[in-house]
């Protein structure tokens, strides 16, 4: 059984999993029904070729107790890249969740840029370590029998590698044998998620971490695991990930023209059953959005779900005493922006003129770890109605708890960081 005591020594980051509140714990990416098929189903397709047992050929067909096995090559590792806010989040959580329900996740990581420890590689192998005791107990003596025998393995001044072959690796090793190895052959491997490595501020770590993993399966080519990157093209990560021991997609090569569709499509019909004004639109003039604009929507878009997410929110949001105008006016004008930092400029246009906005903005945007509404306030030494009368206008790109006490705000994307940044 899992043990809180051995969870209370390796103090793992909770909110780093795919299981994490997304709304609190960015990214807050998922897949829309029916979108992002095609590259999920090579990530899967990939994900489930199993490795060879030692001495069964490469080819050979086994049939055991279990199953009737075709053990064929496949890289331990995949790399799914693409352009900031074409979706590589959404899609890993969507992976996270296919192998959570066989019972194949090992463990899931979603860096976070200005998130405390999630941007950094601190608490990055005790955190997988944790959700290894969780997914696989039988790994548990293993861990406890690591932490014993080398008192000062959860120090801060202690490598990578060290706690990742300790607590990872080769409690991982020590139960692929018997009636475990038989059925992990038999479903698939293992696999490991980790989104968002770009997000990570330690780049000479992020190498270490590379070079360490891609040694650890060129070493143990038989171990049933495998392990899912997804990230953005930095050189200190395709320097090392472009190699022959790595399986690459590139997210940008699967079109995501009629995924957008199909989720503005959606969107628009399920905001047009509840809004009065455009179902009053609809039955005047007909139907809204029209043919032509959903065109000009999809071709504006250009491939970045996040755009999409976020045109769709500045389009349908409340009109304000400032900015009357309503949804069908909005539509045009995000036709003429300069994408999300034309986007992101007309949002915060909308609150500009309130009293300590570039305060509560600056600071939202530059603290390290998310922070209730009241304790913005606090920090501001400034009252909580005033940060709630600048944040409802901006809905569309960040999220606003529902309460002042409970639940951080947070961006809906890191480029509004960089955008405030400017």
């Amino acid at each position: 059984m899992w043990t809180s005591d051995l969870n209370v020594r390796l103090q793992p980051i909770l909110d780093a999993s795919h299981t994490r509140n997304r709304k609190t714990s960015p990214p807050d990416s998922v897949c829309f029904p029916g979108t992002r098929e095609s590259v999920i189903t090579e990530i899967t397709t990939w994900a489930n070729a199993v490795d060879r047992d030692s001495g069964t050929k490469e080819g050979e067909i086994e049939i055991t107790v279990y199953a009737v096995v075709l053990y064929t090559p496949a890289p331990h590792i995949y790399w799914l890249h693409g352009f900031a806010g074409c979706g590589k989040s959404a899609v890993s959580l969507k992976i996270a969740d296919i192998f959570e329900e066989s019972g194949r996740l090992l463990a899931s990581y979603f860096f976070f840029r200005n998130a405390g420890d999630r941007s950094t590689l601190k608490r990055f192998a005790v955190t997988l370590a944790s959700q290894l005791a969780s997914a696989l107990p039988a790994t548990i003596p293993f861990i406890e029998a690591a932490l014993r025998a080398d008192s000062g393995l959860l120090h801060n001044g202690v490598s990578l590698t060290r706690q990742l072959e300790r607590l990872v690796y080769r409690p991982l090793q020590a139960v692929m044998k018997g009636d475990i190895l038989k059925t992990t052959l038999a479903k698939g491997p293992f696999i490991i998620v980790i989104d968002g490595l770009d997000e990570c501020e330690d780049k000479p770590g992020v190498k270490e971490f590379i070079d360490h993993l891609l040694n650890f399966f060129e070493e143990h080519p038989d171990i049933p695991l495998r392990v899912f990157i997804a990230s953005r093209v930095e050189q200190h990560i395709r320097e090392r990930l472009e190699t022959d021991g790595v399986q690459l997609g590139s997210l940008d090569s699967h079109s995501p023209h009629d995924d957008i569709e199909r989720f503005l499509q959606a969107s628009f019909r399920a905001v047009a059953s509840r809004d009065h004004v455009i179902r009053a639109y609809v039955r005047a003039r007909g139907e809204w959005p029209t043919k032509l604009d959903m065109n000009n929507l999809i071709k504006y878009i250009n491939k970045s779900f996040v755009l999409a997410s976020t045109i769709f929110k500045f389009i349908i949001q409340p009109a304000t005493d400032d900015d009357p105008t309503t949804p069908m006016d909005r539509l045009p004008l995000t036709l003429e922006m300069n994408g999300l930092d034309d986007l992101y400029a007309q949002t915060l246009s909308r609150s500009e003129h309130l009293p300590h906005f570039r305060n509560i903005i600056s600071t939202i945007a530059l603290l390290e770890y998310p922070l209730p509404i009241d304790k913005i306030a606090e920090l501001l030494g400034i009252e909580t109605f005033e940060i709630i009368h600048v944040l409802l206008n901006l809905q569309a790109i960040i999220h606003v708890p529902g309460t002042d006490e409970e639940g951080q705000v947070t961006l809906c994307h890191t480029s509004l960081r960089d955008f405030s940044h400017h």
